[in-house]
């Protein structure tokens, strides 16, 4: 397991954002070298977790619960057949593009190590918008993107350090439970009736998901 490429972006003025000033930062490039990771502090004033990255939309975007977003090579491979087009590391928006390692299929609380400093853990999937589908260029990407249930994952920092491409991927903690980034992310997308599941997870869940998840468990009497 490793990762291929560490991912940045600048803000950028597009006319497809909601955000008050037109700006998004999510066409994201490979960086040249090592880039340095620390928890971005809380949602709706931290932005990214990666120095020289930009989060435009702190509402939607960023925060130490969301601070990095990783999505597997093999993802990409996978929608490359499936559109037809090339699409290179970065291509989601993600930060991080991994080789060899199951994102989607990781669980919530499981925690990577990547070179030799940065602990990263897993707290949830990414939910797709219009910003994505149009920085795309595809019709329709909300929802097929949903319909195939790999968002891959965000994650909080737990140990700060630099990454680089090249790196190694080391899984240093996995929890007990069953509950993954796919699971949660059907949960609270298309199948809300999962919601109760993902509560085995615990305080390592995205608070939002977490709220919801009791929500929903409160009013149905699970």
């Amino acid at each position: 397991m490793k990762l291929l490429s560490v991912n940045l972006g600048r803000p950028r003025a597009v006319p497809y954002t909601d955000q008050p000033e037109g700006l998004t930062g999510i066409d994201k490039r490979p960086a040249d070298g090592p880039v340095r990771v620390s928890a971005p502090g809380p949602k709706g004033t931290g932005a990214s977790g990666l120095a020289g990255d930009a989060v435009c939309d702190t509402r939607h975007h960023g925060g130490d619960d969301q601070a990095v977003y990783a999505v597997a090579r093999e993802d990409l491979d996978d929608w490359e057949r499936e559109l037809g087009r090339t699409l290179g590391n970065g291509a989601f928006g993600e930060n991080l593009t991994t080789s060899g390692l199951d994102v989607s299929g990781a669980r919530i609380g499981e925690r990577w190590r990547i070179g030799r400093e940065l602990v990263l853990e897993v707290t949830c999937g990414r939910i797709p918008c219009r910003t994505f589908q149009d920085h795309l260029g595809e019709r329709g990407w909300v929802k097929r993107f949903t319909r195939k249930g790999a968002p891959g994952a965000y994650l909080r920092v737990i140990e700060p350090g630099e990454v680089r491409a090249g790196d190694p991927v080391e899984i240093v903690h996995r929890p007990a439970h069953e509950v993954t980034v796919a699971l949660q992310f059907r949960a609270v997308t298309t199948e809300r009736e999962l919601l109760p599941r993902l509560l085995a997870a615990g305080e390592a869940l995205h608070p939002e998901s977490l709220a919801a998840a009791r929500k929903y468990a409160e009013q149905h009497k699970v």
